[in-house]
């Protein structure tokens, strides 16, 4: 983990990614401690008027953006999983977005993948992105990769990420993302924020 965490939340964007009722149903820990610590950081973001966008994975109804190559997507098509408004797809009321944040569709695991992500944060001045999502060995992951490339500071707040798999989390958070980014909790991002 880090020692002292500095966040300007005018130059700062919380990235909460994945978090469809859907998807958190997967989450094999405990999900209400993870969604109540993930609502909890996504108000205090707002308090500081840091600007909070919520990533979610979504397709048209009959899927022209998947290609049947594609090993993880490929499946989905005609299962109706994840087309705009089906069951599901929504973002979980636990971590319901309110006026002002903004919803990005990604199309692929990255939050960058197949939409107007990087647009939004270079027009609102965004250096710093702050990531929560499910699963860490998914979107966080990818996402980390592409905003590293692309020059971001990130903070990963791994007790507002999951994973199927925990010993998966706990290697990519403990020994993998520290060598591209700050990786903290939840409670750490917030005295941050407060401070």
């Amino acid at each position: 983990m880090t020692d002292k965490l500095q966040l300007d939340p005018k130059t700062s964007a919380l990235l909460v990614m994945d978090f469809q009722t859907a998807i958190v149903g997967m989450v094999p820990a405990d999900k209400e401690a993870l969604l109540a610590r993930t609502a909890r950081l996504i108000e205090v973001a707002r308090k500081v008027e840091m600007k909070v966008v919520y990533v979610v994975v979504g397709f048209r109804a009959d899927y022209p953006e998947v290609s049947p190559r594609n090993k993880s997507f490929g499946a989905l098509r005609g299962s109706g999983r994840f087309v705009e408004g089906s069951a599901g797809s929504e973002i979980h009321s636990a971590v319901a977005p309110k006026l002002g944040d903004v919803i990005v569709t990604k199309h692929r695991v990255s939050a960058f993948a197949g939409n107007d992500l990087e647009m939004i944060l270079r027009a609102s001045g965004v250096e710093t992105l702050v990531l929560a999502g499910i699963a860490t060995s998914g979107v966080v992951l990818s996402t980390v990769r592409h905003a590293a490339d692309a020059d971001y500071r990130i903070v990963v707040v791994a007790d507002c990420c999951a994973d199927g798999d925990p010993e998966v989390h706990r290697v990519l958070t403990e020994k993998v993302f520290t060598r591209q980014t700050t990786v903290t909790t939840s409670e750490a991002v917030m005295a941050a924020l407060a401070g």
